[in-house]
């Protein structure tokens, strides 16, 4: 296999851009060698510079579910370009989606589209804290809720492939008014509460982590938050960037019974354009400006693009619920087998290798992985043709797109590294 083009590319790069790339983890620090740039996509696979093909288990880091370039969403932003581009005023579309999206997540009553997770989830803590009244919020080591001063404490994901624990330009101030506890630990949160519930505005956290890799709730532990916010007045807030439409068509929060008082979506929801959104309880959602003081706004928030591709994506899997059975059995086929040394965590068709030997369930587990180990295993799959995320802390993804034999020949391949 060559990749001189995608080398070439990559040292041009660094040149002009921070370490050659415009998100960390693409940079492949965490597992070494050149990343591959890539040509196009098509179901399944991504083609790099240099010709060669793969299995796409990163699906753009999760919004491909339906994979690359599904004809009905190629067509509706076909339709919407022909249309224009950017309005900076209101659009039909942006109707229809937020009705979609609160139809298909119900605790979303009223809903404010942005342009990425990190605008959803800065918007949405503020939010919290204007309806509160408080300043502090409550998150988990090890997840990540994009790239707010706030939030950026032991985050997990891109920080932690670096082996960054908390970044560089954040005041201490702004840290000081996050509480980082342990991912699945109750008691962790009663302590926080017990001390500062008076002071507490809202609990964020992914409702499965998929930024120290795929880590699920621990039985009990989300049902605990909602009982725990609402006897001390605060909010619940789920970040449902990665698993919004992923683990089931209501989110996470559909699949295990929670309902929170708001919602970040974004990836799927934007059909694998720059889109997010986040809402809640009406109550709270009208404190936004400018039916309320709670300022926040976007000139590209509601792109007409970005509108119709996430409409045009979330139509289909409400029309096509047999896609999430789907992608359930190809996920399983995927994960069945599980390599000595290894632990496998899913959730629908999210999913992790860790190289570890113990279960993994929260940060302080997930950090004893053999790194070193799993870069030889994400190389010897990427020269087999099967693209992993390049980190042992992120998430890979199944999409509709793969087949039995797509999965078969990861397996296999999988099976050739342990042999």
């Amino acid at each position: 296999m060559t990749t001189s083009r995608s080398e070439a590319l990559y040292a041009r790069a660094q040149a002009i851009i921070p370490g050659g790339v415009n998100s960390p983890v693409r940079a492949f620090r965490g597992v070494g060698g050149a990343p591959r740039f890539i040509a196009r996509g098509e179901g399944s696979r991504i083609y790099d510079v240099d010709g060669n093909a793969y299995i796409d288990y990163v699906g753009s880091w999760g919004p491909l579910l339906l994979g690359h370039r599904p004809p009905k969403v190629i067509e509706a932003v076909r339709q919407a370009l022909d249309e224009g581009t950017s309005f900076g005023a209101p659009t039909e579309r942006e109707v229809a989606l937020a009705e979609l999206i609160s139809k298909t997540v119900p605790s979303m009553e009223m809903v404010r589209l942005v342009n990425s997770g990190t605008e959803a989830t800065m918007s949405a803590l503020r939010l919290a804290r204007g309806f509160t009244g408080r300043d502090l919020t409550v998150k988990f080591e090890g997840c990540y809720h994009g790239h707010v001063d706030s939030l950026l404490v032991k985050a997990g994901s891109g920080m932690a492939t670096l082996g960054i624990a908390d970044t560089a330009g954040v005041p201490r101030s702004f840290a000081e008014t996050t509480i980082a506890l342990p991912f699945n630990s109750v008691a962790a949160v009663e302590k926080a509460f017990a001390a500062h519930g008076s002071e507490i505005a809202a609990v964020i956290v992914e409702p499965v982590a998929g930024n120290m890799g795929c880590v699920p709730p621990a039985p009990g532990f989300l049902e605990a938050l909602r009982q725990l916010t609402s006897r001390y007045g605060a909010l619940l807030i789920f970040d449902e960037v990665m698993t919004g439409f992923r683990v089931g068509l209501g989110g996470a929060q559909q699949r295990f019974g929670i309902r929170p008082d708001l919602t970040t979506v974004g990836k799927i929801v934007g059909g694998g354009l720059p889109l997010a959104a986040y809402g809640g309880r009406a109550d709270i959602m009208k404190k936004i400006a400018p039916a309320g003081p709670v300022y926040q706004a976007g000139t590209l928030s509601g792109n007409p693009l970005a509108v119709a591709a996430g409409l045009a994506a979330l139509q289909h899997l409400a029309d096509h619920p047999e896609v999430y059975e789907l992608l359930e059995a190809r996920s399983a086929q995927l994960t069945a087998w599980v390599p000595p040394g290894v632990t496998i965590n899913r959730v629908g068709s999210m999913f992790t290798f860790f190289f570890a030997d113990q279960p993994v369930t929260d940060w302080e587990s997930a950090k004893r992985c053999d790194t070193w180990r799993f870069a030889k295993f994400f190389h010897f799959l990427l020269e087999r043709g099967s693209y992993l995320a390049p980190s042992q802390f992120e998430a890979g993804f199944v999409s509709a797109a793969h087949s039995e034999e797509d999965i078969q020949a990861t397996v296999q391949a999988a099976r050739e590294f342990f042999a």
